[in-house]
């Protein structure tokens, strides 16, 4: 059984490097990263420049799953990340990236925190940091990868948030690092790809494990239409809770939180709608959850 199902895992991974093309956004589509800043953030190698000192917006990083493209508006990673561009004009820096960009997102970072290389950082530079990470499968153990290699340079990290994550091979996806403040995970437990159904603090004195947030689309099947047929088929539950906007309208409702509510052009931040989806904390670690 764990044969056929790695086998099946694997058909249902290399199915969009076949069929690129059907998961590909319209050219004549509104990206969600049309804007200047978050195009040249994720769409070229070229280095940003250097902000200046007193700068201490904050950063939110998106990382989309499997091989998705950074500015495909069909998907809720990149939909968050326009939600909250529209909401705080020049309040915040806001990128999406393919979760194999990881470097780019991580140069991306140094230069908006005022540095080329994070041995340039000062340590106010390094303080004054406001990073909030989040994303989707691959892009989920992308935001853990990050957040812990910023941990090796003294960054620290504000607040995760994982969606189904699935780990790629020798990633921890399920550690969240001590320089995380807070940490968030949403999963579900159905098909051939499952997420991650508990994270935990490396620290728990450091870090506040918000939740383990599961769902269940047994009962209560989520129609994605724009989704390709062989991730709907293969797939199903994991892209099921990628498209759920009840989980993505909690997603960013924990970003929001983090984030200065006074230049927030859309009235009070969004709040984590309140579901029958119960938190799996840290504590207890017996603790039980209800279905979505």
């Amino acid at each position: 059984m764990p044969i056929f199902r790695g086998a099946i895992m694997a058909i249902a991974l290399l199915l969009p490097l076949l069929s690129a093309h059907a998961n590909q956004p319209d050219s004549n589509a509104n990206s969600n990263n049309s804007r200047p800043d978050a195009a040249a953030a994720s769409s070229t190698s070229d280095p940003r420049p250097v902000r200046n000192g007193d700068d201490t917006r904050p950063i939110v990083i998106g990382f989309l799953g499997g091989y998705v493209r950074h500015d495909d508006s069909v998907h809720t990673t990149v939909q968050v990340a326009k939600s909250l561009r529209d909401a705080y004009p020049n309040a915040i820096h806001v990128a999406t990236f393919e979760n194999r960009r990881m470097d780019d997102a991580h140069t991306l970072i140094l230069n908006l925190l005022g540095a080329k290389s994070a041995s340039a950082l000062t340590e106010q530079q390094k303080r004054s940091a406001h990073i909030i990470l989040y994303g989707h499968s691959w892009g989920a153990c992308a935001v853990v990868s990050l957040a812990r290699q910023l941990k090796s340079e003294g960054i620290p990290v504000l607040l995760t948030v994982q969606v189904d994550s699935v780990s790629k091979a020798g990633r921890d996806d399920q550690t969240i690092p001590d320089n995380v403040k807070f940490a968030a995970n949403f999963y579900q437990d159905k098909g051939f790809i499952r997420g991650q159904p508990k994270i935990i603090a490396a620290d728990n004195s450091r870090t506040t494990i918000l939740g383990n947030y599961y769902y269940d689309y047994s009962s209560n099947p989520i129609a994605c239409p724009e989704y390709p047929w062989y991730t709907r088929f293969f797939m199903r539950s994991h892209i099921e809770i990628e498209c759920d906007q009840k989980v993505w309208q909690r997603v960013e409702g924990l970003i929001r939180e983090k984030l200065p509510t006074a230049t927030a052009n859309s009235g009070a931040p969004a709040t984590p709608s309140n579901n029958s989806a119960t938190a799996l904390n840290a504590q207890p670690a017996d603790a039980t959850s209800s279905q979505e």
